[in-house]
């Protein structure tokens, strides 16, 4: 069963995300979006070290927004390099992409 809330969308989106790593040193590194919502996201390729309550800022096309990490793909897995973002900015749109509107339009075609 899904549990989630809210709708998803997939996209492929390049952004640029920094903050402290898991040891507390700072990062930036580009990654890309995989899904989004309305209240967060899913990045993949992303390397640096982090852990679930760590909070990063993400960069998409000169706009900022501040994540908190809900989950984190674990190595070895099919899913390393994937984290699970959900945002701590309140009226901030990042990406032009209406998740809501796109799920709306699912079968309407």
């Amino acid at each position: 069963m899904d549990r989630r809330q809210q709708s998803r969308v997939f996209v492929d989106l390049p952004v640029q995300i920094y903050g402290m790593d898991a040891y507390s040193r700072p990062f930036t590194q580009a990654a890309s979006l995989r899904s989004i919502s309305g209240r967060g996201a899913t990045l993949q390729c992303v390397d640096a070290q982090l852990k679930p309550g760590d909070v990063v800022d993400l960069l998409y096309q000169g706009s900022k927004a501040q994540f908190r990490i809900v989950w984190c793909g674990k190595p070895g897995t099919e899913m390393a390099g994937e984290v699970g973002l959900e945002s701590l900015s309140t009226g901030v749109t990042l990406w032009d992409v209406d998740p809501m509107r796109c799920a709306a339009s699912v079968g309407k075609g």
